[in-house]
């Protein structure tokens, strides 16, 4: 009987030695690197505002999001005016304005849509890539997305990081075409209560600057 319970003992214990080394290395790139941007702390978020800024040579374009995530009740000011409308009952107005929000979501806590939206892509990653601006070596994680859902299916982008997983360049490739559709820099990360946020988005040539101001977070 004394052999038959340290045999049960020692099946539970290296079995659950290796559901847990398991678990551990099952923790995706995509959730790694959306965790070195502070996504661990949105789950406290009650509500983030922001100003998505866009200026390119001597034009200047914005507009103002009201964001509450746990009810999805979502705020748009511009010059056309202010509109609110919840995701869970949108009219032809409102989908045309959240096709804003997504984009300027997007660009702000675009590592955070590698979990959002894992369901929906694929992704693969390299240790050893040349960043297309700075020309330095990092890592390069390029995800896909499915052809069906969602306002643009089937674009790819390419995020460049170094060790510390935080994104410092990226490349949009509209409809996973081989060439670039855009390539711009990650800068001046700011850390508003848990969230690392890049609020400052450059090209390498001349005079494009996609930005945001006024960011605002709100926890619980």
């Amino acid at each position: 009987m004394k052999k038959i319970i340290l045999l049960a003992a020692f099946i539970f214990v290296t079995t659950s030695s290796f559901i847990v080394f398991k678990s551990v290395q099952e923790v995706s790139i995509l959730q790694k690197v959306a965790n070195a941007n502070g996504f661990e702390n949105w789950k406290n978020v009650k509500e983030i505002k922001f100003t998505f800024n866009v200026d390119r040579d001597t034009t200047h374009f914005e507009r103002d999001w009201t964001w509450k995530p746990k009810t999805n009740d979502i705020i748009a000011k511009s010059d056309k005016g202010t509109i609110s409308y919840n995701w869970a009952d949108m009219d032809s107005v409102a989908y045309k304005t959240n096709g804003g929000f997504i984009n300027d979501k997007f660009w702000l806590l675009a590592p955070y849509q590698l979990v959002w939206d894992a369901d929906n892509l694929t992704h693969t990653h390299s240790k050893d890539a040349e960043a297309p601006m700075s020309k330095k070596t990092m890592q390069k994680l390029t995800i896909v997305y499915g052809n069906e859902g969602g306002y643009t299916p089937g674009d790819a982008y390419d995020f460049y990081f170094g060790d510390d997983l935080v994104v410092q360049e990226w490349v949009f490739r509209k409809s996973n075409q081989a060439e670039p559709s855009m390539i711009t820099s990650f800068e001046d990360y700011k850390m508003i209560n848990g969230l690392n946020i890049a609020t400052m988005h450059k090209m390498a040539e001349g005079s494009f600057k996609l930005y945001f101001t006024n960011v605002a977070v709100k926890t619980q």
